[in-house]
């Protein structure tokens, strides 16, 4: 049970990671969040499905096409639900972006329904058996692909000219514009890389579970608490909280039962927030006087 635990844990909480990157782009490079993270993966679930299952569409070209889609609908995020507010100075963006996240899931409620629908492939129904317990595929691609882009982040970061324009961005936008940074360009990819994310995480994870209309509400949820928790602004802070998180939360289901899963894994998370406030992997920042 503990080794099937693992395993489940495991590729739950690289989904949540993949999620919470998202939170973690766009914080770093505008100190904002996009709230309808968790719609862009329900949206990257629900295209690939209708692609590949009600459309007859293969699986990598339904892939790239919805990952493209969600890309446009992470620009549309920025352009009319955060930029307008943040050049202002004002923090209503926050319910911009969940008010925004709601009306997404109740389009796709009334296009796709809400009855939840299995979404089959060869890739999801070959299974390994490993320590014993059976693994679907899928639950060892996601945590393969998530770390590989928690590594690429952190890579780009450090050791790349695009890492260093984000940083401009970051530390000091006026003169990163004066230095011939396109910022406002800079910010909207940002938000398009975001919901790539989670439209990844949508797609690995529809396999395992039902599609529906609102299967990202709970998972963008967690995957900001899985961002607070790792340290929002550390992509390895937020990867590894995201594994935490899932192998917790697996842990829990099974030793407890689901009824009791929310209960102690949120109360587990405000416990080390009450402890270390900037995140278990983040650090404090020194404020000038």
């Amino acid at each position: 049970m503990l080794s099937a635990a693992i395993i489940t844990g495991l590729g739950l909480g690289s989904m949540y990671a993949l999620l919470a990157l998202g939170f973690h782009i766009t914080y770093i490079v505008n100190n904002t969040v996009n709230f309808a993270q968790g719609s862009a993966m329900m949206i990257g679930a629900v295209l690939a499905y209708t692609l590949c299952i009600t459309w007859g569409v293969s699986y990598w070209i339904a892939f790239f096409l919805t990952l493209l889609i969600c890309a446009v609908y992470g620009l549309a995020i920025e352009r009319f639900l955060v930029r307008p507010f943040a050049s202002r100075g004002s923090e209503a963006w926050l319910m911009a972006t969940v008010a925004g996240g709601i009306l997404v899931d109740n389009l796709a409620l009334f296009s796709f329904g809400k009855e939840p629908r299995q979404f089959t492939s060869e890739l999801a129904n070959f299974s390994l058996d490993i320590l014993g317990a059976g693994v679907y595929a899928m639950q060892i691609i996601i945590p393969v692909v998530g770390l590989a882009i928690a590594i690429a982040l952190v890579a780009i970061r450090k050791y790349t000219k695009l890492g260093k324009v984000l940083q401009a961005c970051v530390q000091n936008p006026k003169s990163a514009q004066l230095m011939g940074i396109n910022v406002t360009k800079v910010v909207a990819i940002s938000f398009a890389i975001s919901t790539v994310f989670a439209a990844v995480a949508g797609i690995l994870i529809a396999p395992l579970f039902a599609v529906h209309s609102d299967m990202g509400t709970l998972f963008g949820l967690k995957a900001f608490a899985v961002a607070i928790l790792g340290g929002i602004s550390s992509a390895k802070g937020v990867f590894a909280a995201g594994l935490i998180f899932g192998l917790t939360e697996a842990i829990i289901t099974i030793y407890f039962g689901s009824a009791f899963t929310q209960i102690i894994t949120f109360s587990l998370v405000i416990a080390a927030l009450a402890i270390k406030p900037n995140g278990l992997f983040g650090r404090g920042q020194a404020v000038k006087v």
